[in-house]
């Protein structure tokens, strides 16, 4: 039960920082107003209205048993109330007492005066109409054959303390709620540009030197973040340099190697040498393009439609079939995606004979499918594949040519730039790889 109760809470409250601290600010403050509001009302505006209406109508009970009364002069009566009580009235003549009348239950001075006039005069002998007035509120009493038309001042049957009040207890919340907002934005300004600093740097995009901000404990996490960065950046330098050292070392001796293998005579031992050297040689190839730096490369806004066109016009291999939405577009290293499409499809056309290229788009992920007919990898092995030499030894992977990097390279430089890579059985009962690139 309160597992479910503690998940109902999670999914409606904002997933946010800054929301969430403006709950904590605005809530309380709400519900403080709310709880005053309702107080107020129920003490001091229903039951002074209450009061101030229950003298009203006392007042006009009392003119109309005067009035009623044959001993007292009805001109005088009439001046002494409207000149003391403020009660101006006339007397219409009309046998018939019958208004349309409009229930207003939504309004305090309506519900309030409906009750008192029926309590004292019953529900058919009394009318009344706050709206048609500004100030004013038409009050018509039955009396004999016609009616007492009263004119009553509006400020008689309420408080304007009500509106003052309400003023008060709104305006000065707003302001308050408004300053939070600028504080609260302040507050969660340095973590956003944190988070933002953090990806950028996790896609391999160059960061210029980061600033931390804020409170105390953001501003130590930016500063980690940074020497991290530094030490990261440091780290991917000093691996680029030894990698050229490396390079430039074995190079030289593998070409000796090949200029000696020249000038044996045995052309089987000869060639046999030849091929091993060149397998070296593809080795140290893929292990160098693993292992470089992608951080060299800048991102850039490509249309990834027009990239996927050229790189299968090259093929100009007639068993490429391809669905590709026209102008899609992305940030991010081109010639690194270059690279990842072409290991895909060099592996889709080296096991498989056609192939179906599709591109489409979705809510927040760029979709690239490549799908072969080739004998396709086992399920169990679908993210073994991904690791750097590993080769399987049946179906596509069970090849001298192959060191078994080319699926850990395209994986590296998706996963850089946030996306994913998935493997999956194709249409074609071969092998399906599916890129998600985020946008």
């Amino acid at each position: 039960m309160f597992y479910g109760l503690n998940k109902f809470v999670k999914n409606i409250l904002p997933k946010r920082l800054f929301y969430r601290a403006l709950l904590i600010v605005a809530v309380p403050v709400l519900v403080l107003q709310i709880v005053i509001t309702i107080v107020f009302f129920d003490s001091l505006w229903i039951k002074t209205t209450k009061g101030m209406t229950r003298a009203l109508v006392n007042e006009i009970s009392t003119f109309i048993e005067v009035y009623n009364n044959e001993d007292f002069n009805k001109e005088e009566i009439t001046n002494l109330f409207s000149i003391y009580q403020d009660l101006n009235f006339e007397f219409i003549e009309q046998e018939n007492f019958i208004f349309n009348y409009n229930e207003r239950w939504f309004s305090p001075i309506d519900r309030t005066l409906r009750r008192e006039l029926k309590s004292r005069f019953g529900p058919k002998e009394f009318w009344f109409n706050t709206t048609n007035y500004k100030e004013l509120i038409d009050l018509r009493i039955k009396y004999q054959n016609g009616y007492f038309k009263f004119l009553v001042p509006r400020d008689r049957l309420t408080s304007s303390s009500a509106r003052i009040f309400g003023l008060w207890i709104t305006v000065p919340a707003l302001i308050m709620i408004v300053i939070s907002l600028i504080f609260l934005k302040n507050q969660t300004r340095p973590i956003t540009a944190l988070a933002k600093a953090a990806e950028r740097f996790g896609r391999g995009e160059e960061i210029e030197e980061f600033k931390p901000s804020g409170a105390a404990e953001i501003r130590k996490a930016g500063i980690e973040f940074d020497r991290m960065r530094k030490r990261i950046i440091r780290h991917l330098s000093q691996r680029s340099e030894m990698l050229s050292g490396i390079s430039h070392d074995l190079r030289t001796p593998l070409t000796r190697m090949k200029l000696q293998t020249a000038f044996i005579k045995d052309k089987t031992i000869s060639d046999k040498l030849t091929e091993d050297i060149n397998e070296m040689e593809k080795m140290l190839n893929e292990y160098l393009q693993f292992t470089s730096s992608s951080y060299l490369e800048k991102d850039e806004l490509f249309n990834i439609s027009n990239l996927l066109e050229e790189i299968i016009g090259k093929y100009n291999n007639k068993n490429i079939s391809k669905i590709l939405i026209p102008n899609i577009y992305f940030n991010g290293r081109k010639n690194l995606i270059k690279r990842c499409i072409n290991n895909v499809i060099d592996n889709s056309i080296k096991y498989g004979n056609k192939l179906i290229i599709n591109l489409s788009k979705e809510k927040y992920n760029i979709i690239i499918k490549i799908e072969d007919d080739g004998p396709g990898i086992p399920e169990q092995e679908y993210d073994n594949v991904f690791k750097p030499f590993y080769k399987i030894n049946k179906g596509r992977a069970d090849s001298k040519s192959s060191v078994g990097l080319g699926l850990s390279i395209t994986s590296d430089i998706i996963r850089s730039h946030g996306g994913n890579i998935k493997l999956d059985k194709s249409s074609l009962n071969g092998l399906e790889v599916k890129i998600f690139l985020p946008f």
